[in-house]
């Protein structure tokens, strides 16, 4: 099982699943669909699943144009995006379980983003392509509910809910592979710092995620260890966070830092 990362848009990242052995496919956030198009002609695989996390434009414009060419493709989404994704037809709550070819991923239900936000976690099953490095480790196909040293916006949630979300995804094993959206690492991580300065891991990280951003190559996936040692918003009850946050309430905290970073123009 191969996942290729599409990058499009601006800064997007749409995620191609691929079964060798029964050369099917399935995609994750189609922010569009010319991309992954050519990626299904140079597979030479049919779509079967298209796995939506939340209904904003930029992870769903792709859906009609691919059933459009693979009709029979089943499009699968939050229970509470019911009328907001093109095409659904399945809708998942937490717990639920999908399949694709013989695997099966578990739906986590992660509001705050926006209100009916899930993700897809497979289990340590999937085996990279030449785009990435290493084969151990589930995956976890998340949207923007957790970034690359960063979190996505409370456009439609309360910093409860999300600090909850994040919560559920931080239980994961540290050895999880995240496969988010975007391509805003440096950003994230130039926030952190003014939050978390004496984090020695944190430092290490953005100096190499400058190094490998002047390269051109994707930070993406990072792991959930690596969020727990270097994302501030996964780092609520830590006491350098608390301190910044000046408390130590956990939603309070993620309030105060993620209307800093609302704010961060740096």
């Amino acid at each position: 099982m191969n996942i290729y990362r599409l990058p499009v848009l601006t800064d997007n990242y749409i995620f191609v699943l691929h079964d060798p052995d029964k050369n099917i496919a399935a995609v994750v956030d189609p922010a569009e669909s010319k991309a992954v198009l050519s990626k299904l002609e140079e597979l030479g695989a049919p779509l079967v699943a298209i796995f939506n996390t939340h209904h904003h434009s930029d992870h769903i414009g792709g859906n009609s144009g691919l059933l459009k060419r693979f009709p029979e493709a089943i499009v699968y989404g939050g229970e509470k995006d019911r009328d907001r994704i093109p095409h659904q037809q399945v809708f998942l709550k937490a717990g639920d379980r999908v399949k694709f070819g013989d695997r099966e991923a578990e739906v986590f239900f992660v509001p705050g983003h926006t209100y009916a936000h899930i993700a897809y976690y497979f289990e340590p099953i999937f085996k990279l392509t030449s785009e990435s490095t290493g084969d151990q480790g589930g995956e976890l196909f998340c949207g923007d509910t957790l970034f690359a040293g960063g979190c996505g916006r409370l456009f439609e949630g309360t910093p409860a809910e999300m600090l909850n979300s994040l919560d559920q995804l931080r239980q994961l094993p540290d050895d999880t592979r995240v496969w988010c959206a975007h391509e805003y690492t440096l950003g994230n991580l130039k926030f952190a710092l003014t939050v978390d300065s004496d984090n020695s891991d944190l430092q290490e990280r953005m100096v190499m995620a400058t190094a490998m951003r002047s390269r051109g190559e994707a930070t993406i996936p990072t792991t959930i260890g690596l969020e727990k040692r270097t994302n501030p918003f996964m780092r609520w009850d830590f006491p350098a966070i608390q301190r910044s946050a000046g408390t130590e309430i956990g939603d309070r905290v993620f309030a105060k830092i993620r209307g800093q970073k609302d704010n961060f123009s740096g």
